[in-house]
């Protein structure tokens, strides 16, 4: 598990960037904690830096649409799915469950 930051420091519609390898995002839609791949899998941008509109984020740099929950993109010029990671708050602390410790991707 990887600490993140309390569920406080995480409002509705932001999101967090986590520097592990590879970087994660963290992002608070609606209430629900949704983790991803931070680096777009069109370009290498910051997904964090997106925005978040319901259960999708928007690349800051082309414009491609990733399904929160899914990873899967929603529209191009993004193709490939972004890995996601399940979320857990334990204590009003956010924890991140890197797929890669995991062994598969959520």
């Amino acid at each position: 598990m990887i600490p993140v930051c309390h569920l406080d420091d995480l409002p509705v519609g932001e999101s967090i960037r986590i520097d592990t390898a590879p970087p994660i995002a963290v992002f608070n839609a609606d209430g629900e904690l949704y983790a991803i791949d931070d680096t777009c899998t069109h370009q290498d941008a910051s997904l964090a830096d997106g925005w978040v509109e319901g259960c999708l984020v928007e690349c800051p740099l082309h414009a491609a649409s990733f399904d929160l929950r899914t990873g899967a993109p929603t529209c191009l010029p993004a193709r490939r799915a972004v890995r996601t990671h399940p979320v857990t708050v334990e204590n009003g602390m956010v924890y991140v469950h890197h797929a890669a410790e995991e062994g598969t991707a959520a």
